[in-house]
């Protein structure tokens, strides 16, 4: 689930930087819809993620900031090159 995070955020990112702010040039109405469209999908996944560590972490009865750490550690462990 964080490793989908992080594309999704990815996505958002690259998108903006392709386009270019939009107080210096207005983007078109496909820009938008395309950024919008990859903002909703790593907003939707975030908070999936954040439930998701907040349910095991109260399963296991151990702190939710141990689990997120953990999580984005071992995502960021699969990261590298294939």
């Amino acid at each position: 689930m964080q490793r989908a995070v992080n594309e999704a955020h990815a996505r958002v990112v690259e998108l903006r930087a392709r386009f270019g702010p939009p107080t210096v040039q207005p983007w078109t109405q496909a820009q938008t819809a395309a950024h919008e469209t990859a903002w909703r999908a790593w907003r939707d996944l975030e908070r999936d993620l954040q439930s998701a560590v907040t349910d095991h972490a109260g399963t296991e009865g151990v702190r939710r900031t141990e689990v997120e750490k953990a999580v984005r550690e071992r995502a960021s462990e699969s990261d590298g090159p294939d």
